[in-house]
């Protein structure tokens, strides 16, 4: 059975985070679980900065007392539900993705619950993102929260709808488990939605020397009924809906999350392509980016 008991949530004390926090308040009193709450700064010693003119000054930008930044931290836990929590409040500087792995390490976390910016274009191509960063890194599964998803009142259970995409990879075989483990103990439902790639956006030709039409519903088929068996088999002890779609994997993922008013988007790390995390399948991140609703990304 699926049971979180230490979460990590690293928040920047932005109201971006503020739903990050939410979905870990929660998950930590449903499991009963313990809290870690983490931010990163980059440091706290004064730092010399310079006009840049010739001949002017150095001068220093006054430090960032910790004590400030623990109490932040204290504010916006309170501010979130959670003030009657035991909840470890830790302030570290450095560099962001470094020092987050390292305390989920450090704490034994089996969850980090993280809030994505939803940065697009150029900013993201050239500030990246923390949380994708972690994502390839982190030795647990990542629960990502983008700052408009809604988020219930923390002493309610967030998860009733679940959408598992699958490619029968590892990591989405294992993503499956947690989705029907999680539906089985909040009385939920779960979509697995396989997708299938197809090369045409339009109808094939006639005058193709093949038949692509019945191709493709070759496909299809074969797909429904690969799904029918795999949830057969996982005995899912839950409700469950199999559906199949003809397209783009994250625009679908995407689009029937928000068609479902899904909840929680559940799925693997790492396609079939094998390639590693270290390039970081781009299904996953481009669902992570665009999701409405939060995420949460399992490793095979």
């Amino acid at each position: 059975m699926v049971k979180f008991s230490r979460v990590l949530c690293p928040i920047d004390l932005s109201e971006s985070s503020a739903g990050a926090l939410a979905c870990a308040i929660t998950l930590t009193r449903w499991y009963k679980a313990q809290l870690t709450l983490l931010t990163v700064v980059p440091t706290f010693d004064a730092v010399r900065v310079q006009s840049g003119r010739l001949g002017d000054a150095v001068g220093f930008a006054p430090s960032i007392p910790r004590e400030e930044v623990m109490a932040a931290l204290r504010e916006a836990l309170d501010a979130a539900g959670g003030a009657a929590l035991e909840a470890t409040l830790t302030a570290e500087a450095g560099d962001p993705v470094a020092t987050i792995v390292d305390q989920a390490v450090m704490t034994r976390a089996d969850l980090i619950v993280m809030g994505t910016h939803g940065r697009r274009g150029f900013d993201r191509f050239l500030l990246g993102s923390v949380a994708e960063r972690v994502l390839r890194k982190a030795p647990c599964p990542i629960l990502t929260v983008p700052p408009h998803a809604s988020v219930t009142t923390p002493a309610d259970v967030t998860f009733r709808r679940l959408l598992c995409p699958m490619d029968f990879s590892p990591s989405a075989l294992q993503a499956l488990g947690f989705a029907l483990d999680l539906a089985r103990q909040g009385q939920g439902v779960v979509t697995v939605l396989h997708v299938v790639e197809w090369l045409f956006e339009d109808e094939p030709r006639a005058s193709l020397r093949f038949a692509v039409g019945e191709y493709r519903e070759h496909l299809l088929e074969s797909a429904r009924e690969r799904l029918r068996t795999l949830i057969a088999d996982a005995k899912p002890g839950c409700t469950t809906e199999d559906v199949v779609m003809v397209g783009r994997a994250h625009h679908e993922i995407v689009q029937a999350a928000v068609a479902n008013q899904t909840d929680l988007i559940v799925m693997g790390a790492q396609g079939r392509g094998g390639i590693g995390l270290a390039l970081f399948g781009s299904t996953t991140q481009q669902v992570v980016r665009a999701a409405e609703c939060p995420v949460l990304t399992v490793r095979g």
